[in-house]
């Protein structure tokens, strides 16, 4: 309240002019009528609509023409709709246009009374005094098309829309936002590609819309595009472009528009600065990720949990937690996306004891109440430190109802602990929550495989074909000349897939060389060892490795992103690529990040 107060007094110290004819029209006995709609209007472009309201208020009863003319009473419209009044008030300024006949005759009353009611929420009677108007210009359509969409009706926006004799950019690009708002990218595009001249925000409001909807690669298209035609962005894009690169990992690109930023010396603000750390720690680049943040002259709780997250998925957990304790030092107070990060920093490193102080901290020091995702962390920190049975009594101490996550987490520590009788409880569970989730089955069925148990891995192959469970397959991309060039496992559609395969094979050649045993217990169909083991060489994660080794410099960086956890084969092998090839490779999972150099690994094989 203090600060609303504090830029109303300013705008009115900006007024002096104004406020020197206020003060004179509340003495005069008959007030000017020209000269106090003039003050109104003068309030309304200072923000101030509650003060155009008090004025005319007060005049009314000595001035009764006040609202004579068309002008002043769509002033007084707009003055009512900015100031959020009560829709009685508007209802009688309706009632004065009615009997003035200006309700039909004028096009800026109607048009004010339509935004109006808009604004105060009752967009039934905007659309009643919208279709009562004889006559109906673009400006008109245009309120009436934005009222729609702010209440996410965009069917009743795209009648509007489409009913419209003429339209400007303000209609095309109003559709755009409507269809982006409520992920409906392919109409918003449609929009978009009837546009003729599109300008930043047609632009900002398409970009966005596949940004959110995760289409990360038609997103930097269309910036590319936007870049090409010379189209200046505004913040909204550029933090929406770098989201794409944190999707996708295209670190060239997100680093691109950030020496755009620097370049054009576009302001640093929280959610650019946010959106930038973010990326680059998404993208490997955990290094420039820090610096960002040490160069923000202003943080916010979501900039501090960024990096707190970042340097956790890199395995980074005693400076994640070191800069969890500076953040609170500083005053800081954190939420519980922060404390998300710390719980994964604990997990990430091992750290059991400190995990669970951290834990109860939140509700005992912070006042943040655990939610399902806190429980999840926890549950997978226990598991991974082979507290399995510890992992499973928390579960059941929850005062609400376990989640996918939390019982996949559970499955994942049986896996890694040879578990077979909590793994089957969380598998049970599993059934119930997400019975098409390829990823339960095949995990029960490696936990089986360990066991030696084939009647189980039997049983989980045909559960598979007999509910038709579709595998998400593994897929690993990497960034090269601009581009994002994405493989999965046994993949031969690249266009320089012979070159690929060429350099695969040698490499398998050289890893054996160097020691490396093919893991052909992790296949588990039934296919004899030369299969298995070319099945192995073929995962996509490797593919990816084979092409940067075609394409990029000697010893530069291999950064690659997959969708799913990398398998113990492939993390093997990418101990000995380090070493063999001297590279360094930066791998995102779908757990975490591992750094490979010199054959080790960042995660020290605890993953």
């Amino acid at each position: 309240m203090r600060g609303k107060r504090g830029a109303a007094a300013a705008a009115t110290a900006a007024l002096p002019e104004q406020q020197a004819v206020h003060a004179r029209l509340e003495k005069s006995a008959r007030p000017d009528v020209l000269y106090a709609t003039g003050v109104m209007r003068a309030y309304l472009r200072a923000s101030l609509p509650l003060q155009s309201l008090r004025l005319l208020a007060g005049l009314l009863p000595r001035a009764p023409r006040l609202l004579a003319t068309s002008f002043s009473l769509s002033v007084a419209l707009q003055a009512c709709g900015s100031a959020a009044a009560p829709v009685s008030v508007g209802a009688a300024l309706h009632a004065r246009a009615l009997r003035s006949g200006f309700a039909a005759a004028d096009l800026f009353v109607r048009t004010a009374l339509v935004e109006m009611y808009a604004k105060a929420g009752r967009v039934d009677l905007a659309r009643d005094a919208f279709d009562e108007a004889p006559l109906r210009d673009v400006f008109l359509c245009n309120v009436m098309l934005s009222a729609y969409v702010s209440r996410s009706e965009v069917a009743e926006a795209r009648k509007v829309f489409d009913g419209m004799p003429m339209r400007d950019l303000v209609s095309w690009n109003t559709m755009i936002h409507g269809y982006a708002m409520r992920g409906e990218v392919g109409l918003a595009r449609e929009i978009f590609d009837g546009t003729e001249d599109r300008d930043s925000f047609s632009w900002s409001s398409m970009i966005s819309a596949y940004a959110k909807s995760r289409r990360s690669k038609e997103a930097l298209e269309l910036w590319r595009e936007m870049h090409a035609a010379s189209i200046i962005p505004d913040c909204i894009t550029l933090v929406s472009v770098v989201s794409a690169c944190s999707d996708l990992g295209a670190l060239a690109v997100g680093a691109e528009v950030h020496r755009f930023v620097e370049s054009n010396r576009i302001e640093l603000d929280l959610k650019l600065g946010t959106a930038l750390i973010d990326m680059y720690a998404k993208c490997g680049d955990i290094e420039s990720a820090q610096r960002v943040f040490d160069r923000m002259p202003e943080k916010d709780v979501q900039t501090w949990s960024s990096m707190i997250i970042g340097l956790a998925n890199h395995g980074l957990g005693h400076e994640s937690l070191s800069l969890f304790s500076k953040m609170i030092s500083e005053g800081m107070k954190p939420n519980g996306v922060t404390f998300v990060g710390v719980l994964i920093a604990c997990t990430h490193v091992g750290l059991v004891s400190e995990g669970k102080k951290y834990f109860r901290s939140m509700n005992e020091v912070h006042g943040i109440e655990p939610t399902v995702e806190h429980y999840g962390c926890m549950v997978d920190l226990l598991g991974r430190s082979g507290h399995v049975e510890e992992a499973r009594q928390l579960i059941r101490s929850m005062t609400f109802e376990p989640d996918t996550i939390i019982w996949r987490a559970l499955l994942g520590a049986c896996r890694i602990h040879k578990n077979v009788e909590i793994a089957e409880e969380a598998m049970a569970k599993l059934r119930v929550l997400d019975p098409l989730g390829d990823g339960h089955y095949v995990l029960l069925s490696n936990i089986y495989a360990q066991a030696n148990s084939w009647e189980g891995v039997a049983e989980m192959r045909k559960t598979i074909r007999r509910d038709n469970i579709q595998r998400i397959p593994g897929r690993s991309s990497i960034e090269w000349d601009e581009k994002i060039h994405e493989f999965v496992s046994g993949d031969r559609l690249h266009p320089r897939s012979k070159e690929i395969y060429r350099v695969l094979e040698e490499m398998m050649d050289r890893l054996k060389q160097a020691g490396y045993k093919p893991m052909t217990g992790l296949v588990l169909q039934d296919i004899d060892e030369q299969s298995k083991e070319r099945s192995l060489a073929e995962h996509s994660e490797k593919l990816a490795i084979a092409f940067a080794l075609l394409t990029t410099p000697a010893r530069s960086t291999i950064r690659i992103t997959k969708n799913l956890r990398a398998c113990e084969d492939c993390h093997s092998a990418m101990k000995l690529i380090s070493l063999v090839y001297d590279r360094k490779l930066i791998v995102r999972d779908r757990n975490r990040f591992h750094h490979f150099s010199e054959g080790q690994c960042s995660c020290k094989d605890y993953w």
